[in-house]
């Protein structure tokens, strides 16, 4: 009987980290922090850190239950374990990818349309030879393709590190400064900080994605939590340091009315153009796409090894030691995604999913600690997080339905 072939154990600690620092810090925060900074003003770090403790809630509860649980298709085991139900654990599964493969066509489209700033080449062309390129990479075997994602994410962070950087000056008028960054009692201070937080609160999740890669960990029970928290504390240090430099050297109206805020922070404080930044922007954006081209693979080759999906789907490549047919899946549908490109409405539908499925996972979590709270070898925290992060993500959730109901 031939032996089952299964996913190769390479990711180590700090190419995990990197991993998750890559899927987290996205091409958004180049614009989000003009965002924020429009709504919450000089309180926008505020806003950026009150948004990490919120977020971190859930991180923490997916720091535990991928210790507990090690597979693939993290979201939708831990559903299944918390409520006994295939159908729900099913349906979470399919709503993760769809929300991944939504993610990457629209990343595919927004770095096609950059791509044409430099080089005139058709779209049609340009996006079948990007996304082949990706599906390609992810293919090319879990070590490879985490390795390049993992070097593009040190560009992006370089590039945040770089605007900080050449905006030492304003930094350095924290400690005289530093008051008119607390907001007051006064309620209207709150509303401002209140909006800010809806909007950063996105740019702190990608730990969802992380969980996806559990069964290709070294150690995983060990480096894959402690990747989660260190990826959430060190985006968390570098939002903080970029929002605080930024209002503290441009006036926050006039900071917010740019469409391309770090680029203008970069230009107020070199003289020079921001050509570097629009480049690194590029490859955030490109990373993004196969960050989740990998995650969703990941998701269908999950759910299939436990039966939830067709068999074929999980699998996995004897010398790649990648689902290369759910590989081969993602990547066909990103593709005709992304042709169709009318992708805007879904894309918005996208964070109302997550938000559901992160206050699904935060109640699973606090039925799986009632009936089970001290397992062998595994990180436990206290069973308030999960209770605190359901009722965060859920009010996310009610924000995020109101909006849409007013719109």
């Amino acid at each position: 009987m031939t032996e089952q072939v299964t996913l190769k154990r390479t990711l180590s600690l700090p190419m995990m980290v990197l991993y998750g620092l890559g899927t987290t810090i996205g091409a958004g925060i180049y614009a989000l922090t003009g965002e924020v900074a429009s709504v919450a003003g000089y309180f926008a770090p505020v806003s950026f850190l009150v948004a990490s403790l919120l977020a971190g809630f859930t991180a923490i509860s997916f720091a535990e239950l991928c210790g507990r649980f090690p597979r693939a298709a993290g979201a939708a085991l831990y559903v299944k374990q918390g409520f006994a139900s295939e159908r729900l654990s099913t349906t979470v599964g399919l709503l993760v990818i769809t929300a991944g493969l939504v993610s990457a066509s629209a990343l595919v489209n927004g770095f096609v349309g950059y791509l044409h700033q430099f080089i005139g080449i058709e779209r049609v062309i340009a996006i079948v030879l990007v996304t082949l390129l990706l599906g390609s990479i992810a293919a090319w075997g879990i070590a490879e393709s985490v390795t390049i994602a993992s070097l593009i994410t040190v560009i992006e962070i370089g590039g945040l590190l770089l605007v900080i950087t050449v905006s030492g000056e304003g930094l350095s008028t924290f400690s005289s400064r530093w008051t008119e960054l607390i907001p007051s009692a006064d309620i209207t201070s709150w509303g401002g900080v209140y909006l800010g937080v809806t909007l950063s609160f996105y740019a702190f999740i990608g730990f969802e994605d992380m969980v996806d890669v559990a069964e290709e960990v070294k150690e995983v029970k060990h480096t894959l939590p402690l990747a989660i928290l260190l990826t959430l504390g060190i985006t968390t240090l570098i939002y903080m340091l970029l929002m605080i430099t930024a209002v503290l050297s441009i006036p926050p109206a006039e900071f917010a009315s740019s469409e391309a805020p770090l680029a203008q922070l970069y230009e107020h404080h070199t003289g020079e153009k921001a050509i570097v930044i629009s480049i690194i922007g590029m490859f955030a954006i490109i990373n993004g796409a196969l960050i989740q081209m990998i995650m969703a693979s990941r998701v269908l080759y999950g759910l299939s090894s436990r039966g939830q999906l067709p068999d074929l789907l999980g699998v996995v490549h004897h010398r790649t030691r990648t689902p290369l047919v759910a590989t081969a899946m993602a990547t066909v549908i990103v593709l005709m995604l992304a042709l169709i490109g009318r992708l805007a409405s879904l894309a918005e539908a996208t964070s109302l999913i997550m938000l559901t499925i992160f206050s699904l996972v935060n109640l699973a979590l606090w039925r799986i600690k009632r009936r089970d709270p001290r397992p062998v070898d595994v990180r436990i925290f206290p069973t308030w997080i999960p209770i605190t992060g359901f009722f965060a993500s859920f009010a996310f959730v009610l924000s995020e339905i109101i909006n849409y109901v007013r719109a």
